[in-house]
């Protein structure tokens, strides 16, 4: 694989994933700083807390679209197996943007975004086992954590190799901004959907 390439890949990515949508919305529509708020957190999730599930909404869809807009337009101009790396980057950069000194979000909305843009079939299997593992337990990380753990397996058994190393890539990443959650959840004291402190 050629390294100037993949270094292009890896810059436009990365630099795409570190725009912080809802940080910028937020200040943008009179919200101030959402990291002074709830989890501190530069995710939709966090955004939703100000209030304005509009904002909310779009910041969910713009962190959800800059990976997969990054891997299509590296896609275009070098080529499939580097749109992938693009995404991965693009996901790399959400969690840690270094405009933010690289304290980002935690990357679900930007990991399905990936997956259902560059590899559907993956994706919408991620996002039904979000749905399923949600509806059971209740529980938004646990969702997250499930979806993110059997994507790299649903890629293998699709035969989508360069898919499998991104969602791979990606699912290690959402275990680790998620490793509070996991604390949590192992001592039951995770919040669950609907309750008055979110995810």
């Amino acid at each position: 694989m050629d390294p100037i390439s993949s270094l292009i890949a890896v810059s436009v990515g990365y630099l795409m994933g570190s725009i912080p949508f809802g940080l910028l919305l937020a200040k943008a529509f009179g919200q101030g700083d959402i990291r002074t708020i709830g989890s501190g957190n530069i995710g939709a999730t966090n955004v939703l807390r100000t209030g304005r599930k509009d904002i909310a909404a779009l910041t969910l869809l713009l962190d959800a679209g800059k990976a997969g807009l990054a891997g299509f337009i590296v896609g275009h101009f070098l080529g499939a197996p580097f749109s992938f790396i693009a995404a991965a980057s693009a996901f790399l950069g959400h969690c840690f943007p270094i405009w933010l000194k690289f304290k980002g979000g935690k990357g679900v909305a930007t990991f399905f975004g990936a997956l259902l843009a560059l590899v559907w079939p993956v994706g919408l299997i991620a996002a039904a086992t979000w749905l399923i593992i949600a509806f059971i337990s209740r529980y938004s990380s646990l969702a997250a954590l499930w979806a993110a753990g059997l994507a790299p397996i649903t890629a293998i058994l699709l035969g989508r190799q360069h898919a499998a190393f991104m969602a791979a890539f990606m699912a290690l990443l959402i275990f680790i901004r998620h490793r509070e959650n996991i604390g949590r959840l192992l001592k039951g004291q995770e919040s669950k959907i609907g309750e008055s402190k979110s995810l």
